[in-house]
């Protein structure tokens, strides 16, 4: 369910989201009863801090002026992730059991800094919200703007399992340069390495919400 509080409609770029989550897997960040839904379609004024701690950054959002780095000065700023903010040090687990695909450093300016990416043989939901489950198919799924003690101890191929503590949100100084978040992404291709491109092109939108599909399927209902 969506609330918008009229004294803030058209006026901040965010909505008050109370959870719905009807997820069968394990919670990724484990959310308080409130938390903010942001609007990045419109610009952000800059006189005003979110009073939640943790915030929903929505998938499939074209976000104008939101990404100014050299990273992305090919112009892409359509987001195919989900942006959970939570405070640095919040604890992010596996959603199923899997295995370590990936891991390492993506360093530049604006990407995801430390970044883990774990492998997973699962039964989706058919659609967000839904309590019916398609084939089971493997997916690839994207941690990113992780701590940077969240990769001591890893190995490609390491088992993981279903509600463990995988990994810790970082600090701007580590993550990116962005506020404390988690990026999560699913692929249905297999990357090549630890990365994969969070925001692509609008003119490319159809090919990319194919491969890199709604993190709601895993994390339930969140707006």
């Amino acid at each position: 369910v969506l609330i918008v509080r009229p004294i803030i409609k058209n006026i901040l770029p965010l909505v008050w989201g109370m959870p719905d989550f009807k997820s069968v897997f394990h919670p990724v960040v484990v959310m308080p009863d409130e938390y903010w839904v942001f609007d990045f379609t419109k610009p952000s004024p800059k006189q005003w801090r979110c009073p939640l701690d943790y915030q929903i950054g929505r998938y499939d959002e074209h976000r104008p002026g939101m990404y100014n780095t050299e990273l992305f000065s090919d112009g892409r700023d359509l987001h195919v992730g989900l942006d959970i903010g939570a405070p640095v040090g919040t604890e992010i687990f596996a959603f199923a059991d899997g295995m370590v695909h990936s891991f390492g450093v993506n360093p530049e300016d604006g990407s995801y800094g430390p970044t883990i990416i774990t492998e997973h043989e699962v039964r989706l939901p058919v659609s967000v919200g839904s309590n019916e489950m398609g084939d089971s198919q493997k997916i690839w799924v994207l941690h990113g703007h992780l701590s940077s003690n969240s990769l001591a101890g890893l190995s490609i191929g390491q088992k993981i399992s279903g509600g463990q503590k995988i990994a810790t949100i970082g600090n701007e100084q580590e993550n990116g340069g962005w506020p404390p978040h988690l990026h999560i992404q699913i692929s249905l291709k297999q990357p090549k390495e630890n990365d994969m491109p969070g925001v692509v092109h609008l003119s490319n939108r159809e090919a990319a919400l194919a491969q890199y599909i709604d993190p709601r399927l895993i994390l339930g209902n969140l707006y």
